[in-house]
């Protein structure tokens, strides 16, 4: 049985070989590509099928959207970190109908409701899982609250986990920690939410959660590159209804300036709503400072220093 195992494998290594080395006989080039289509090798140069009526690994189905796609799968989800089970135990679905779509009797129905029930119950096997389903369910709700991609919340939940597995959640509220790794992946992935804007959805206070990011980070050696006060531009000129020219605007004032060093120690959404005030003005569509603060969560104070700093390097004299 080994042996026979043994020599099949052989025999795949040896025909997969074959293939990575052989060549084209129109115009012998060797980038031969397999359609997982069509079950054929292709010649990626001249276009010309070396071989046809290859095994397809793909699925028996053709779908030609996403509706179609969803009701001709036979698999479920893929694994996912977001779950403190990582999408790997069953669901029973809430809907009472059957296979076909006919609605279940009565008494089915009080019998998928008692296994719902005990499905949900079942699922954390102790207060260590409850409280990793309740922090990764906060991080899902401050991430829909604050709109932005899934990526960003499957990074908060490695990130979160890790701090679980170093022991940094001890004498730390769950909230705090599940709040400090959201905003940890937002600069990960280079998102620009800002510890105001994170405040604003979190049950947690601001000093809190910079303080519980500033520990994790520095536990988990997270590598954290500054803010660019460019990435705010386009949200808030989209908020304040400014056109591109007063992007373009704001994005060159604060290259020019940042190149001047003085960009260092200041706060980038103060910096990014200076520039888009004084581009504002330069490009005669006028916003007030109370309305770019406002957008920005920063003071009218901050936008004047900010920008007094700005034209005095650009040499503009208001």
């Amino acid at each position: 049985m080994t042996r026979s195992t043994r020599t099949r494998e052989r025999e795949q290594e040896n025909h997969t070989e074959r293939e990575n080395t052989r060549e084209c006989p129109e115009c012998g080039s060797d980038h031969l590509v397999k359609s997982t289509d069509r079950g054929e090798l292709v010649c990626d140069d001249c276009g010309l099928v070396v071989e046809e009526e290859k095994i397809d690994p793909g699925p028996e189905w053709r779908a030609f959207n996403h509706q179609e796609r969803q009701q001709k799968s036979r698999v479920g989800a893929p694994t996912t970190q977001t779950m403190h089970d990582k999408g790997l135990t069953t669901t029973i679905d809430w809907k009472d109908k059957d296979a076909y779509g006919r609605s279940i009797s009565s008494k089915k129905r009080s019998q998928m409701h008692r296994l719902r029930k005990w499905q949900e119950r079942i699922r954390t096997k102790d207060a260590g899982e409850r409280n990793l389903q309740f922090a990764l369910s906060e991080i899902d709700r401050m991430a829909s609250a604050l709109g932005v991609p899934r990526s960003v919340r499957e990074v908060a939940s490695v990130i979160y986990r890790r701090a679980l597995k170093e022991d940094l959640i001890r004498g730390r509220s769950i909230e705090g920690v599940a709040t400090s790794a959201l905003y940890a992946a937002c600069r990960k992935e280079g998102i620009p939410r800002s510890l105001e804007e994170i405040s604003e959805v979190s049950r947690v206070e601001r000093k809190e959660i910079g303080r519980t990011y500033r520990y994790i980070s520095q536990e988990l050696s997270l590598e954290m590159e500054p803010v660019d006060p460019k990435k705010y531009v386009p949200r808030f000129c989209s908020e304040l209804g400014l056109s591109e020219e007063v992007q373009s605007k704001a994005n060159e004032i604060i290259t020019t300036t940042a190149e001047e060093g003085l960009l260092s120690g200041k706060s980038p959404t103060g910096y990014a709503a200076a520039a888009i005030y004084a581009a504002s003005l330069l490009c005669n569509e006028k916003k007030t400072q109370r309305e770019v603060a406002d957008v920005a969560q920063v003071t009218e104070v901050t936008i004047r220093n900010r920008y007094q700093e700005q034209i005095e390097a650009m040499g503009i004299h208001s």
